[in-house]
């Protein structure tokens, strides 16, 4: 549909959201635009109301789908229609009238210290390409805090050894420079010797696949699991975690949150207190066992 197109375009080049982002928008609005052509035959945005909507929102709550979820699909719908009503194609928003499901505050899960020290500081990892690749990209990611999509596009020239400090693509394409330890410098000087005699210079992307291709979402779904698996049981074993257990931690350890929202790179401070909640509750925690009076 041309509207959908205008608004993906508005999206990715104007307000140069990434492409996950850009990916998912347009994957919740396809949903929408199929559950309306199934209903009314000829379907158009433009002609839809709030009670096709609400029709919508039903059947995603009928089919199982959590609330975050549908809460997520309808937030797409509506920056859907705020930009064809700006652009002049609609009169009125049809998403105004339609009221958000209720979702609960659900704090981040993060791995425990002692189990990340145990990951890290353990042999787990081969002395091969893959073992020390692959440690390389854990100790990346919990060292940094830094989103899978950054990690990703990392190129050789990004590594700054001296400063050890390494330059990422955030969000809305902003730069941004996170340090890392020294430890992470061993760990990716280990894995460049071997990546430069296997690959040479052939690709300037610094995580690479065994045939130098850069590398690609599901591998690095599957190497965090693979080793996270390893130390803990808990269910959500991704990259973000990951990024959750480094701010949590930080945050633990007397970090000042607002250096912590420079260090992920969010857009405000809002996004970065929820870490206090998580924080509030491991001292809720120490005070129930402890306190005689608990």
């Amino acid at each position: 549909m041309q509207h959908l197109e205008q608004f993906l375009n508005f999206i990715k080049y104007e307000k140069r959201y990434s492409e996950h982002t850009v990916t998912a928008y347009e994957k919740d609005l396809d949903q929408f635009i199929q559950f309306g052509s199934e209903l009314v035959g000829d379907f158009s945005l433009v002609e839809a109301d709030h009670h096709l909507i609400r029709q919508w929102l039903i059947s995603l709550m009928d089919e199982g789908m959590t609330s975050v979820s549908v809460k997520r699909k309808i937030s797409s719908l509506r920056s859907l229609y705020k930009f064809l009503l700006r652009e002049g194609h609609m009169k009125k928003n049809p998403t105004e009238l339609v009221m958000m499901p209720k979702t609960g505050k659900k704090l981040p899960q993060f791995v425990q210290e002692k189990e990340m020290n145990r990951l890290l500081d353990t042999s787990f990892f081969t002395d091969d390409f893959c073992g020390l690749r692959d440690k390389a990209i854990l100790s990346l990611f919990y060292g940094t805090g830094m989103r899978l999509s950054e990690l990703r596009g990392i190129r050789l020239s990004d590594i700054h050894t001296a400063e050890r400090v390494v330059k990422v693509l955030g969000k809305r394409n902003k730069e941004r420079l996170i340090p890392y330890p020294t430890e992470i410098g061993d760990d990716l000087a280990s894995y460049s010797k071997v990546r430069y005699e296997l690959i040479g210079e052939s690709n300037s992307y610094l995580f690479v696949t065994e045939k130098g291709e850069q590398v690609y979402d599901k591998l690095l779904y599957r190497i965090v699991r693979k080793y996270l698996s390893l130390v803990t049981s808990m269910e959500k074993r991704s990259p973000h975690i990951l990024r959750h257990s480094y701010a949590t931690h930080l945050l633990n350890r007397g970090a000042d949150l607002n250096a912590i929202k420079e260090l992920l790179g969010h857009a405000s401070l809002a996004a970065t207190q929820v870490y206090t909640h998580t924080s509030f509750e491991k001292l809720k925690k120490i005070y129930n066992q402890a306190h005689p009076r608990a």
